[in-house]
Formats: structure tokens, sequence, C-alpha cells
């Protein structure tokens, strides 16, 4: 009976550290091809938009209270060089597109494709098919690759690492164009889920000088010079087991400032809200729960083994200490 009680003491708690210290590391990444929707809504928005009118080529127009919906997509590149069955590398790429609901104009689009750790979340160079392609003002589209030596987007992009602590993590925000802190702001449930809360907020910044008509920011000009400056509020509430994004709201204003314009006295050419909608963040609570179960096997299911094992030893040692005592 000793020797049963010890051998099945040594097997959980090897077991134990197999899953924990072997088997997660190895399942716990990342997948090379994900297919994954998202859907954003806001009304009572502000926003540019360009239409056409007469059959002359489109134009500028300031349009209120609108309502807009934020579509994106999120696949893999399996054709990427960098892409192998047991890589620590992937490379995703995601389709976004912002409308307007009453008339279905499109207010921008983007495509980006960007490569990542798969344990940590966070971009990594090199990376040989990173680049980023948006629809500019009138339909006209811009391709911008990246610097093989440097990840275009670095930081966080799409998710946040497995194991989330309480601390703040460097995400990428593509308004700004650049990595900000997310920062820790409590505990929170969506739906009965435990998360964390992370929130990113961007000053009014400058990101941006273009040419503008004139009679877009109220003046008599053919077209005037101005600059972009943009701010965001953005809430992401965050499964910590998986990274996974459950819930996102973010507030967005870019204003057009000339010279001798200060902030709030320029032209307000996007002011509004947008957050995931009801189906999207149903789709990631479940999503959640199923990955946040299976992890569960890896994680939490290591320490059971090595109480129980550490249970049974003892109880090993106990019957050889009285087994010693009987024979004396």
């Amino acid at each position: 009976m000793t020797l049963v009680l010890l051998g099945l003491g040594v097997f959980a708690i090897a077991t134990g550290l197999l899953l924990r210290f072997y088997a997660y590391p190895a399942l716990a990444k990342i997948p090379h091809d994900p297919k994954t929707s998202a859907v954003a809504q806001g009304s009572g928005i502000t926003a540019l938009v360009y239409v056409e009118k007469n059959g002359a080529p489109t134009q500028p127009e300031i349009r209120r209270n609108l309502s807009l919906t934020s579509s994106t997509f999120v696949s893999g590149d399996m054709r990427a060089p960098e892409v192998k069955a047991d890589s620590r590398v992937t490379s995703w790429v995601e389709a976004t597109r912002i409308t307007e609901d009453r008339d279905g104009l499109t207010l921008s689009a983007s495509v980006r494709e960007l490569c990542l750790d798969r344990y940590s979340a966070e971009a990594v160079a090199p990376c040989t098919t990173q680049y980023v392609q948006k629809t500019k003002e009138a339909g006209k589209d811009t391709k911008v690759p990246g610097t093989r030596g440097q990840p275009q987007f670095p930081g966080l992009n799409f998710k946040f690492p497995f194991q989330t602590e309480k601390r703040t993590y460097p995400w990428y925000d593509t308004g700004v164009g650049k990595q900000v802190d997310a920062t820790f702001d409590g505990e929170d449930q969506v739906q009965g889920l435990p998360v964390y809360r992370f929130t990113v907020s961007v000053p009014p910044t400058d990101i941006d000088g273009r040419q503008v008509p004139g009679s877009l920011v109220g003046k008599p000009d053919a077209t005037v010079a101005v600059r972009l400056h943009y701010q965001v509020d953005k809430t992401m509430w965050i499964e910590p087991d998986t990274g996974a994004l459950i819930k996102v709201r973010q507030s967005v204003k870019q204003e057009l400032r000339g010279p001798d314009q200060g902030a709030g006295r320029g032209t307000t050419v996007f002011d509004g809200t947008l957050e995931l909608n009801q189906k999207t963040v149903d789709a990631n609570v479940r999503a959640a729960e199923a990955n946040k179960s299976r992890l569960w096997l890896l994680t939490g299911l290591p320490v059971v083994l090595w109480i129980a094992g550490g249970v049974l030893l003892a109880a090993a040692a106990a019957l050889t200490l009285v087994g010693r005592r009987s024979r004396h």
C-alpha cells in the first residue's frame, strides 16, 4: 500500500509539472490562422465625409449626428515566410472599414499586416510582410511598407498576453501611430465573466499636415494649410487568463487647426464614441470562457495534482513511519 501511495504521489506531481512547464508553454500561444470579426457602433457622431454632388468629384463635408459602424476582420497570412508550424512568430492581417449607416458612405478603410510573438502577443521584427494601406481623402489609397529591422506597429495590437497582470502594458494606437500606455484600471465583470479593465488616453496630438478647401474650415481661400490633431480615451475589458479583448469603447476627437488656432478653436472633423456591439461582446465572452476552460487544464489542474501528490506522499510517509514503529 505504501508503495502504491508513493507511486501515485510521484506520478501526480510529475504530471502537474509536465502540464504546467511543458504543455502550457507549448499550447498557450496565439494561432497562425485566426478568423475573427468585430463590429463597433456609435451614434450622435460628428464626422468628415466625402460626397459626390451632381457628378462632380467627391468633396469633403462635415456632417453631424451620424450613426457609424466600424467592422474589423482579422485573419492569418499563412504564406508569410515567418509562419511555420512550430515557429514563435506569426503574421496577422487586419481589415477595418468605418461606414455611415444611413447612406452607406465609407468614412475610412484600412488594411495592415504585422508579425506577432505568439506568446507575448507583441509585434516583432524582422517581418517581411508588414505594411499598412489606408483609404485617404476622396478615396485615394496609400500603402506604406514597414522597415524590416523594426516593428511597424510596436506593442500589443490585438490582445493582451496570456495570464495578463495588473500592470501597464504597451498598446499600439493606430490613430496616433505609436505605442502608448494601457493602464490597469481595476477588476470588473462582463456578463458574469471576470475581467481586467485597462484604459488608454492620448491627449490632443499633432499627427498630420494637409491642404484642405478653405470653405471646410471657414476661410475664403481656395486651399488652406492645416494640421490634424487627434485625441482618444479608450477602455478595454480583458479576460486575464487568455488575454482576450471582451469589450472595447473608445471616444475619439479630431480637429483641423490653422497656425493661429489653439486647442478647441479649430474645425472638428470627428467627435464621437464607438463601442463593440452586443453580438460581438456575446461572441467574445463565449470564446473566452471556452478557451479559459482549456487553459485551466494547463494551469489549474497542475495545482490540484501537486496538492494531491503532496497528500499521497505524506500518507505514504505516515504509513512507512507506522510500519517501522509496529516492527519495534
